[in-house]
C-alpha cells in the first residue's frame, strides 16, 4: 500500500472540493491509503455525504493553518498543531510515505526541511515542476526555494532532476541543461559560467546539452533545465501570466459576432485537448526534491482535479523510491572525492 497524507485545509478551496480530489483517487485505486488532514468534525462531516472505503481512510486532526502573511518559520513553531506541522510530523515518523500540501508554499518548504529534514550531502532541496512541451513536459528546477545558488548548488539540481525525469517521468536519458540568456558556453553571469563547467565536468551527468534558453523549456529540446530559484520563479510567474493571458484573448475573440461563435463551436473538442496540456491542474504538484521524504507542494487554488492528480504524482515518486535513489547518487559523490 501506498500511504499519501493530504492536507485539505490550507488551500485556497473549500475542504469539499479537496476532499473531493481525494476520495476520486482513493476510488480508482486500490494500492492507495489516504489520510486527511484537516478539522475533524469538518472531514467527518464532508464524508458522511459519500461512499468510500473506510478501511483505506484517516483523518489525522489539525486545526490550524499557516496564512500567506505569516513568516513560515516563525508560524510553524507557533502553531503545532497546523497542518503542514501535522503532515511533515506524519511523514517524519514513517506513518505515511508521501505528504501533499496546497498551503503557503514557504511553509511547506519549512515544514520538509526542519521537520522531516534534508537528505545527507544535499545542500539545498529544489522546488522541481513540470512545464508543458511540445512532446510531454520538461522539468524546470529550482522554482523559488533558493534564490541564491552555487554551481555545486545546480550540480545537485541537475543530478536529482535527473533521477526524477529516468524514473518518474520514465524518460530513457534525460536531457540536461543549464538556464542562460544564450546557448554558447560564454554566455551568462558568473554563476551561469562556473555551473557550466562543473555539470559539463561531472560524469554521473549523462546528457549534459549545454545551455537553453527560456523559449526552449516548451520544446522537445531538453528534458530537465536547471537554473536557481530566483530565474526559476519569474520563468514559472511570467509562463502563468502569458497563457491566462492569450486565454482571456482567445475567449473574447470568440465572443465578437456570430462568426466567431460558430469558429468556436468548431474548434471546441481541439481547444480542449490544448488547455488541458497546459492547465497546471494536470500535475498535480511539485515535488521537494532532497528531503528525506516524498513533499509535494500543490497550487493554492488547487481544486478537486489537482489534488487528484497530486496523489497521482505522489504514488509514482513514491514507488519509484526517488529519496533512496538520490540517497545512493550522493554517496557516489562522496566516492569520486
Amino acid at each position: 500500500m501506498y500511504r499519501i497524507a493530504v492536507d485539505i485545509m490550507s488551500g485556497e478551496k473549500d475542504e469539499s472540493e479537496l476532499i473531493a480530489g481525494a476520495l476520486k483517487a482513493l476510488k480508482e485505486d486500490k494500492e492507495i491509503e489516504l489520510t486527511l488532514i484537516g478539522e475533524y468534525d469538518i472531514i467527518s462531516e464532508e464524508l458522511a455525504k459519500t461512499d468510500y472505503d473506510s478501511k483505506r481512510l484517516k483523518i489525522e486532526n489539525a486545526d490550524e493553518i499557516i496564512t500567506m502573511d505569516e513568516s513560515p518559520i516563525k508560524a510553524l513553531r507557533k502553531k503545532k498543531n497546523a497542518t503542514v506541522n501535522v503532515g511533515a510530523a506524519l511523514l517524519k515518523k514513517s506513518e505515511v510515505d508521501a505528504f501533499i500540501s496546497p498551503g503557503n508554499t514557504g511553509s511547506v518548504m519549512a515544514a520538509g526541511l526542519l521537520r522531516v529534514g534534508r537528505i545527507k550531502g544535499v545542500s539545498r532541496p529544489p522546488i522541481a515542476i513540470q512545464f508543458p512541451a511540445a512532446e510531454g513536459s520538461t522539468l524546470v528546477l529550482d522554482n523559488g526555494a533558493n534564490t541564491d545558488c552555487s554551481p555545486e548548488n545546480l550540480q545537485q539540481f541537475a543530478l536529482m532532476g535527473q533521477l526524477y525525469a529516468k524514473n518518474v517521468m520514465k524518460i530513457e536519458n534525460p536531457k540536461v541543461a543549464l538556464l542562460n540568456i544564450g546557448e554558447e558556453k560564454t554566455k551568462g553571469n558568473n554563476l551561469s559560467k562556473e555551473s557550466y563547467q562543473v555539470l559539463s565536468d561531472d560524469p554521473r551527468i549523462k546528457n549534459f546539452i549545454g545551455n537553453v534558453e527560456g523559449r526552449d523549456i516548451f520544446s522537445d529540446k531538453v528534458d530537465v533545465v536547471v537554473t536557481d530559484g530566483f530565474v526559476g520563479n519569474v520563468v514559472l510567474k511570467t509562463t502563468e501570466g502569458a497563457a491566462s493571458f492569450f486565454l482571456d484573448l482567445i475567449k473574447e475573440s470568440f465572443k465578437t459576432n456570430l462568426r466567431s461563435k460558430i469558429a468556436a463551436f468548431l474548434i471546441k473538442p481541439y481547444l480542449k485537448k490544448v488547455l488541458k496540456k497546459i492547465d497546471y491542474r494536470q500535475y498535480g504538484g511539485a515535488p521537494l526534491l532532497g528531503v528525506n521524504g516524498i513533499v509535494i507542494i500543490s497550487h493554492g487554488s488547487s481544486d478537486s482535479t489537482a489534488i487528484y492528480n497530486a496523489v497521482k504524482t505522489a504514488k509514482k515518486t513514491v514507488k519509484e523510491d526517488i529519496v533512496e535513489l538520490i540517497k545512493v547518487e550522493l554517496e557516489k559523490n562522496e566516492e569520486l572525492e
